[in-house]
């Protein structure tokens, strides 16, 4: 009699991979939009962050701060670090974007735009926010005041 032979065969092992390889196929491209989906809804709860941040500056300084490194942290909150956002956001970037805020002086107005850092990979749409605190959405360019609101 013959003994038995235990373990696989080559093509049980092959078929096996290939079971793999075509569930792998179907499930990377969603994880990869899930990914820019939660990549873009951190970046309008940032925007949404930075405008209530911001509106607080106004309310306490009497103007809006002339850049991101001055809502950012600190130990003892002054005009200059005013320890309203994280650290994350004080430096422009998180979560795939990167955020751009401008104002000019007497600091009356302010404007804030959001776009994925890797075009794509990171994020697909661009976001625009001012003192308005409306967020504006563009589909392929940073977006402007003159884009049409997130719904």
């Amino acid at each position: 009699m013959r003994n038995k032979q235990k373990g696989f065969s080559l093509i049980e092992l092959l078929i096996v991979v290939a079971i793999i390889l075509i569930i792998a196929a179907i499930a990377i491209p969603n994880l990869l939009r899930s990914k820019m989906s939660a990549n873009e809804a951190s970046a309008v709860g940032s925007l949404r962050t930075m405008n209530t941040a911001s509106v607080a500056y106004n309310t306490t300084y009497g103007n809006y701060p002339g850049g991101l490194p001055s809502l950012g942290p600190s130990t003892t909150p002054s005009s200059t670090a005013a320890d309203l956002i994280d650290s994350a956001l004080a430096s422009g970037t998180k979560s795939g974007y990167q955020f751009t805020y401008s104002a000019a002086a007497p600091y009356q107005q302010y404007s804030i735009t959001a776009g994925p850092i890797t075009g794509g990979v990171t994020g697909q749409r661009y976001f625009y926010t001012d003192q308005s605190g409306v967020i504006r959405v563009n589909l392929s360019t940073t977006a402007a005041s003159t884009d049409n609101p997130l719904s």
